[in-house]
């Protein structure tokens, strides 16, 4: 498939405009090829591509709203697919908060797409995991896994003339490997821009040494203990905080950011002074959109910055309510981190857990972010500074919020992939003390 290019993307929008009659209209593109091979109990099991490309039509009358999208790209189906969003909204209730079409923006200048993984075939995904599948064979080994790569643009245009474009690449690699016997278990996930930059091989041998590792775990008291947390691990808790630093939630007492009496927390010191995280659409290691979904610019905007929260992210309705800047939620998340590797936090810790991955992962308290979950994958018990041996998994209760306050170091942040929402975030393996582990899990 070629994807469109900008000048195509906006040739393309310009005609569907064209065709409006509403008071007001905006043209969503999308378009993209994923690819993808699976594997498990090593041996490919399918292998395949999927192609999308769709038009969506937003028309307004006044705050009156439809919306239609098609697949077809004909002038007959262009032409169709208006006059049904218009249709649409003449039959709609007014919207109250329909803030109208945005006039045009200024963008950063965002580098997403690598010709590297836009020309990733179905050989070179074969081979790849070939790599994988010769690494964990050569232990006798069991490995299922998920290679996926993607390349793809969006595009929007509406009747005040603001156009965007962004073309991206992405691919994200994930592995489970196991013994014979299923009582050991190892995991490891990648995910870059660059496909260039993906090593199946290393990434496989960090897996097969969990795997061995876990063998023969032992049963570890439940409690509070401390933890160091790999970012895949992190990632799926911090993520919490990152989907929730909405500005209506929180001053409508929905939110951990709430207070009592309609005030919020912005501006409070929440965390470890330590902790930063920041949205940056321009990182090389973490690329982004420089436009929200609704064509508002983004900006790098620290959300939290030494501990401390400094902005929240406002709809064009509630900042104009509120008489604030309308700041749009982030399209990428990062982390700041310390200088400590992971070897250096397992030789500082006289009694603690490695925990590898969380999974599982479920809201117990929406205003406090209390999150339950499972340990999986490889879970070890550290002493005296060395891994002493592998534990069964455990249950966990514990806060983002709680943890961020209770840490102790920070490594370097690493590009990871979130196993609940597939999201990629650049995050640091982070040290944490009194993190609770509520129950034992018999599961590997």
């Amino acid at each position: 498939m070629a994807l469109l290019t900008e000048s195509e993307a906006k040739a393309l929008l310009q005609k569907v405009l064209s065709y409006s009659k509403a008071d007001a209209c905006e043209v969503n593109v999308v378009g993209g090829e994923r690819g993808n091979i699976r594997y498990a109990r090593n041996e490919v099991s399918t292998s395949g591509t999927m192609i999308t490309q769709t038009i969506q039509v937003q028309s307004s009358f006044g705050k009156k709203n439809g919306v239609a999208a098609i697949d077809e790209f004909d002038d007959a189906s262009l032409e169709k697919v208006v006059r049904r969003a218009e249709e649409l909204a003449q039959l709609a209730p007014e919207n109250p908060e329909f803030m109208g079409v945005l006039e045009p923006q200024q963008y950063l200048k965002s580098t997403g797409y690598f010709e590297s993984t836009a020309k990733v075939t179905p050989a070179i995904r074969a081979e790849a995991v070939a790599k994988s599948l010769q690494e964990s064979g050569q232990q006798k080994l069991a490995a299922a896994g998920f290679l996926e790569d993607f390349r793809g643009y969006s595009a929007m245009m509406n009747s005040k003339g603001l156009f965007a474009y962004y073309p991206s690449t992405n691919v994200n690699f994930s592995l489970t490997v196991r013994t014979d016997d299923g009582t050991g278990s190892g995991y490891v996930t990648r995910g870059y821009s660059d496909f260039s930059k993906l090593d199946t091989v290393s990434a496989t041998k960090i897996a097969v040494q969990k795997c061995l590792g876990s063998v023969g775990a032992r049963a570890l008291e439940p409690g509070k203990y401390t933890v160091i947390l790999e970012p895949t691990a992190a990632a799926v808790l911090l993520e919490n905080i990152f989907f929730n630093m909405d500005a209506r939630s929180a001053d409508e007492g929905r939110s951990f950011l709430s207070k009592p009496g309609g005030k919020t927390k912005l501006g409070e010191k929440i965390v470890d002074e330590r902790v930063t995280i920041y949205s940056d659409p321009t990182n090389p290691e973490l690329p982004a959109s420089p436009w929200s979904g609704d064509g508002r610019a983004q900006e790098k905007v620290n959300w939290i910055e030494k501990g401390v929260v400094k902005n929240v992210a406002y709809s064009r309705f509630w900042a104009q309510k509120k008489g604030v800047k309308a700041v749009p939620s982030p399209t990428n998340v990062i982390m700041a981190g310390g200088t400590a590797s992971l070897e250096d936090m397992i030789k500082s810790t006289q009694r603690g857990i490695l925990v590898t991955k969380l999974w599982y992962i479920r809201s117990v308290d929406p205003q406090t972010l209390l999150l339950t979950g499972l340990t999986r994958d490889g879970t070890f018990y550290i002493e005296n500074g060395k891994i002493k041996h592998p534990v069964k998994n455990f249950r966990f209760n514990e806060s983002p919020i709680i943890m961020l306050n209770n840490l102790e170091a920070l490594g370097r942040p690493e590009r990871v992939v979130s196993t609940e929402s597939n999201s990629n975030y650049l995050i640091p393996p982070m040290k944490i003390r009194e993190f609770t582990f509520s129950s034992l899990s018999d599961a590997v």
